[in-house]
């Protein structure tokens, strides 16, 4: 590999820890072990579920079946992963609105 190929696969990498790096996430409710939903509803697949203690990533959020939870009622879920969606009535976001562009 030539330096200048070198140089320009460092830079790269960096960006992509850096991106990485400032991906805000937000705090899943205290005791809860939440599920993650194939899509943004109750009526969706649990794909997986979140230990107590999690964070998550918000990279987009879409209205979806109405939830309560820890943090009140809210038709807002959030898109924490391709294909992977949970209710924002349970994470801290700060706001009872929507945090992130909506998903398209």
């Amino acid at each position: 590999m030539s330096v200048e190929r070198a140089e320009e696969a460092a830079s790269v990498a960096s960006a992509d820890a850096t991106a990485a790096a400032t991906v805000q996430t937000y705090a899943v409710a205290p005791g809860v072990r939440l599920n993650v939903r194939s899509g943004p509803g109750t009526n969706y697949t649990i794909v997986r579920v979140l230990p107590e203690g999690s964070r998550v990533p918000i990279f987009c959020q879409t209205p979806g079946t109405s939830v309560t939870g820890p943090y009140g009622t809210s038709k807002i879920w959030d898109n924490i992963d391709s294909g992977e969606y949970v209710s924002d009535a349970y994470v801290l976001t700060g706001t009872d609105g929507y945090v992130a562009s909506r998903c398209g």
